[in-house]
Order: C-alpha cells, then structure tokens, then sequence
C-alpha cells in the first residue's frame, strides 16, 4: 500500500521567500559571534532551505545578559498586567495578519500539512497568546489568615529570566504554549528553538518587535542542543527552563539545572500513550479514532495513541476496520489538500522509525499495513499498523515518534488499565466506550495527565497540559502554566498596639 500523493514537492506558490535567519537579541537580528551557520533542510526533498546563524554559549550569554537586563531594570515586568496584555494582543493580531507566510515555513521546516498549519497551528498559537493576555492583569495573591497578631499577604511576582527549549515536532504550538505564560507573567526570556525547525520562531521574534515587545524580553537563539541548550539550562543567570522533547535530554537538564544555580525547570517529556477501547464502543468511529490518535501530524506527537489496546470481544472487527480505512491516510506533498500527512521532519528520524518498524517484525508482531519508506526523494514513510504485539516489545514500550500503531488484545477492564498503565511514560490516554461507570472507573485509574473519553487530541488553552511518571512534570496551558512563571512571596507585618512577639 503506497497512498502517495507526490505533485511538485520542490515547488508551491505558497512557500515563502526567507527573511529571518540570524539570532535575535536584544531586539536586533545578529549574527552569531562565531560566524558559524547550520543548514535546515526542507524534509519533502532533503534539500536546504536556508543558512541559519548558529549561536552557541557566547550567543546565549548575550542573551541571557540582555534579557536580564530587561527584567531587572526595564519595563515589562513593572507595567501593568493589562499593559503587557495589550502588546501581546497586538503580536496575536499580527501572527493572524501573517497566517499563511507561517504555516508555510512550519510546512517546508518541519514537513507539517499546510492546511493544518493555516486552520490550527497558526489561528491556535495567536488564541494562546490571547487567553495569557486576558490572564495578565489577574495575577494575584491572597490575603492570609494569620494565627497570630499579625497581617499578612501574598504577593505573586515574575520568577526572572526564563530559558524555553521547543522541539521541532509544533515549532509555532510550543513556541506560544512556552512563551506566552511567561510573558503575561512579566517574565523575559530566551527561546532554543530545535535546530531542524527555527524559521518560524525567528518570524516569530520579529512580529513581537513589531507588536512593541520591548528589547531584551524574548531572545531567539537558533543553534544545536548540544550547545546553545546546554549553555541556557546550565546557565547561572536563568532562573527557569522549560523544556519539552525527549526524557533522555530532560534529564540532562535537569543536572545541568541542578549543577548551576538549582534553577526551576519544568519538563513536558515522552509519551507511549494508551487508547482502550470497550466492547460496547462503535467500531467504526473508535477505528477512525485509531487512526487519527497515531497518524496525525505523521506520528511527530508526543501524546500519539501508539497503543491501541481492544478488549478482545470487538478486536477482530476492529482490526478488519483499521485496515480497510488505513487506505484512505494518502501521503506525500503537505502542501496538497489531499494529503493526510507528509515526510518525517529528517533523515534521523525515518532511520529511526524504520529501525523500529523492523524489531516489531523481529519480534513476532503482525505486520497489517504500511512498513515501508515511500519513494526515495523526502523522509516519507507508509502508515504503519502492527497488531500481535506482545506487551514488552520494544514497538510497544518505546516513543518511536512516527507513523507506527500498535495493536493489543485486552480481556477485562482490570487486564485493560493494568495494560494502559504498563509504560514508564504517562502523557496521555484515550478511553472509547459508552458506559459512564467503565469512563468515570478507568480515568481515574490511570495514571496520565491528560484523559480523553470518546476524543482525542481535545487539546484547549484552558486544560493543564503535562505528565505522570517518565512523562515529565509541570503543566503547559491553563492557568497552572502562568504559576510555573511566578514566585510567591510571603509579606508580614504586626498589627496595630500589639507587643513584639
């Protein structure tokens, strides 16, 4: 099964011209000092796109001074909550005047379809920033109850310079579910965007100059995690990272936070994310559920549903339904319509999805569908759907990131959450059933930061966002995020006449 959709994969009238390849410092698009530059490379051809500054410790140290200098001595953290409101107002207005010139970098940067990127990525990114604007002028603390003689309150304050370190999978999604809490918050800033896609985020720091973001408050330092990620999570004047990617570089910085300044850090990390289905579900709906959970955004999502566990009355009719409606996910060009999903964001990665795909034949799996690199020009790869998958297998307990499904049999709701909760990640999980008692019982028993009952991907800016276990800590969206960003101070003074106690 091919289901390609090639057209002109090295030409659209929609690809924009590049205007923005350098660092973004305080206020200014700069070289980096070493003079040094990276290649990114457009994933539909393998073929570069454009030179980009690579910044490594000198450039983030310019950074970080310039954003420390904002916070400690500039406007933005001492203006109004309502003032900062306004501006990134302003940027969201501006990010919707530049919708399709957007989504067309994240298409040629990253391989996303275009048409997402106009209806979702795009318009969602500039309503994130709109619901931390709307927050901004409603942060506050509390007065205390004291049980002595005294008067006391809390004040929230901004917790200083922050680090933000995005992944390449939702350049533009991450770049806004980091930056805009931090920013409502007062916060200033340096963003690490991932080295395979930092066109957007460069477009991204020119639109905030424009909207009156003053200099200094978000820096985009382009570069490679090794280097310029390193130097801002170990750096001794960041008081914040967060990171979101891979829990193998989650860990490393977490001990370089903890080796420099025992700076905060926050972690949105891996996912092998469960979607049980019940045997009172419709079969058909819950298969194109299936589908959706894994294949969208060609599996490049960490809460992908790449164990669909089937209780095992419905399995077999399941099964038979994933496969007819697999043919219907067609690949190729993100820029045509028609196209379900495009190429792998690199090289690197269909390597790594391919390798995956041959443990799974390795190990016993059922390959139903797909297994196969299409064509040779671009990182495309055929959906891909096992089922016989043994529960220890490397196919069903590592984040392969890629178009890759795993099919397991259940018996009863017990063997169903043991199974769903039989992973060291815990992002996500998708429950299909119309039985209230099974929806309410397995939610809770599930251990997983997100619970989408007969949905998926029912992603909003007001529902908190991160994991359980290996999945990471802290929460993006809602109003948890903009608490990662504040400090909580303490003020106390003694009532009127009363003695020194």
């Amino acid at each position: 099964m091919d289901s390609h959709s090639n057209g002109d994969s090295r030409s659209h009238p929609n690809i924009p011209k590049i205007k923005f390849t350098n660092l973004f410092i305080n206020g200014q698009f700069v070289d980096s000092l070493s003079a040094k530059t990276f290649e990114t490379i457009d994933p539909r051809t393998g073929e570069v796109i454009a030179t980009v500054a690579a910044g490594d410790k000198d450039d983030v140290d310019l950074a970080v001074k310039a954003a420390r200098e904002a916070f400690d001595h500039g406007p933005w953290p001492r203006m109004p909550g309502a003032e900062r409101g306004k501006i990134m107002m302003k940027l969201a207005d501006l990010i919707d005047a530049h919708v399709e010139e957007l989504a067309a970098l994240d298409t040629i940067d990253a391989g996303k379809s275009f048409m997402m990127g106009k209806i979702g990525d795009i318009p969602s990114a500039a309503n994130t920033l709109r619901y931390y604007a709307g927050a901004a002028d409603k942060i506050h603390g509390e007065v205390l109850k004291m049980a002595r003689p005294f008067h006391g309150y809390t004040l929230l304050e901004p917790i200083g310079v922050v680090g933000h370190i995005i992944p390449w999978n939702f350049p533009t999604t991450m770049f806004f579910l980091k930056t805009s809490p931090a920013l409502a918050a007062g916060c200033t800033m340096v963003v690490k965007p991932a080295e395979q896609t930092p066109l957007s985020a460069l477009f991204y720091a020119h639109l905030a100059n424009l909207a009156g973001v003053p200099d200094g408050v978000l820096n985009v330092v382009t570069g490679f995690g090794s280097t310029a990620g390193a130097a801002l999570a170990s750096h001794m004047d960041v008081d914040k990272v967060s990171f979101t990617g891979s829990t193998k570089v989650g860990r490393l910085i977490m001990q370089a936070a903890a080796a420099s300044n025992l700076k905060q850090v926050s972690l949105e990390l891996g996912g092998k994310s469960p979607l049980l289905i019940f045997d009172d579900a419709d079969v058909d709906k819950a298969a194109e559920l299936a589908l959706l959970g894994i294949f969208y955004n060609k599996g490049e999502i960490c809460v992908a549903s790449s164990r669909v566990l089937v209780q095992e009355g419905i399995y077999d009719e399941f099964v038979k339904k994933i496969s007819e409606k697999v043919k219907s996910w067609v690949v190729g060009d993100p820029f045509d319509p028609k196209v379900k999903y495009g190429p792998q964001v690199d090289k690197k990665q269909l390597e790594k999805i391919l390798s995956y795909i041959e443990h799974g034949k390795r190990e016993g799996a059922t390959l139903l569908a797909g297994g196969k690199r299409i064509g040779d020009v671009g990182y495309y790869i055929q959906p891909t759907i096992f089922t016989d998958v043994k529960e220890d297998s490397l196919i069903a307990q590592d984040e392969i990131f890629g178009p890759v499904l795993s099919v397991i049999k259940f018996k009863t709701i017990e063997e169903g959450i043991k199974s769903a909760n039989n992973t060291k990640y815990g992002l996500a999980a998708g429950i299909v059933t119309n039985n209230i008692d099974v929806a309410n019982t397995v939610s809770r028993s599930i251990r997983a930061g997100s619970i989408w009952i007969n949905c998926y991907f029912a992603f909003d800016a007001s529902s908190p966002f991160g994991g359980y276990k290996m999945s990471g800590f802290g929460r993006d969206s809602g109003m948890h995020a903009i608490h990662k960003y504040l400090q909580v101070k303490s003020v106390v003074t003694p009532l009127l006449n009363t003695p020194w106690l």
